[in-house]
């Protein structure tokens, strides 16, 4: 049985003083809950903040982007292996927020898996539709296109200690979440895609849901067949609804 997993992704928020408080809460409030795998994605700066606070607790941290390169010249970029003397579990690639704004291809994403998974990071593989392509019924056209950057590179074998994050574009930050059969619905079709190719693969990696989850739907969410946690945004700045929704996980 796949394990569940609730990542919180910070985005671009927070300050020394806030995040302090913010995951010294979370580290107290969360220590009891060891059916869930927890994790939270803050922006590069803080990640030694995370790494001293969160040390030796249940709470993972991670980054939101990496760099496709090993290093060289590319200013501004981070790589897997800088995150990792930070020791960062996980690492958010393709999130519609960032591949939108700087127009990052499929292609490019696939590299940032791919060294990310070299690193021995677990890479958070963000995919999903925009409204538009939902209401004109290629939903499923545009997500296949996106796994299938992953999937013909490695067959599947990439998938091995990933996941997997269903994000409609619609719903994220947007206070419109999908309904609890939606998302199913789409959990089960990137399965089966995956399914398709590489039927080991699609059996335990681990696929987490995305937008504009909060602790009213997070149990209805969380419950239904083939969503295995989520990748939640706002409500991961808030350690109390954070703390509820990875409770409702349990």
């Amino acid at each position: 049985m796949r394990r569940k997993l609730v990542v919180g992704n910070w985005k671009m928020n927070g300050n020394l003083a806030q995040n302090n408080r913010l995951l010294e809460k979370l580290a107290h409030g969360l220590q009891d809950v060891s059916q869930v795998d927890i994790a939270v994605c803050v922006p590069y700066p803080y990640l030694f903040q995370a790494q001293q606070i969160l040390a030796n607790t249940n709470i993972a941290w991670g980054a939101q982007n990496v760099a496709k390169h090993e290093n060289g010249a590319y200013t501004g970029e981070v790589s897997a292996a800088m995150l990792k003397e930070f020791g960062v579990s996980y690492v958010i690639v393709g999130h519609s927020e960032r591949s939108d704004a700087y127009c990052e291809s499929d292609a490019n994403i696939a590299d940032k898996f791919a060294i990310a998974k070299h690193h021995g990071l677990i890479p958070i593989f963000c995919v999903g539709e925009t409204l538009q392509e939902r209401e004109s019924g290629v939903m499923e056209y545009a997500i296949a296109n996106q796994l299938d950057s992953i999937l013909s590179v490695s067959g599947g074998a990439l998938l091995d200690q990933a996941v997997i994050a269903y994000e409609p574009v619609w719903a994220i930050g947007t206070n419109r979440t999908a309904t609890p059969d939606q998302a199913r619905a789409a959990h089960s079709f990137i399965r089966e895609r995956i399914a398709a190719q590489h039927p080991g693969a699609a059996e335990t990696v681990r696929i987490i849901y995305g937008g504009s989850v909060n602790p009213r739907n997070a149990a209805q969410l969380l419950s239904m067949p083939d969503i295995d946690g989520g990748l939640i945004g706002r409500c991961s700045l808030d350690a109390d609804d954070f703390e509820s929704i990875c409770r409702a996980a349990c």
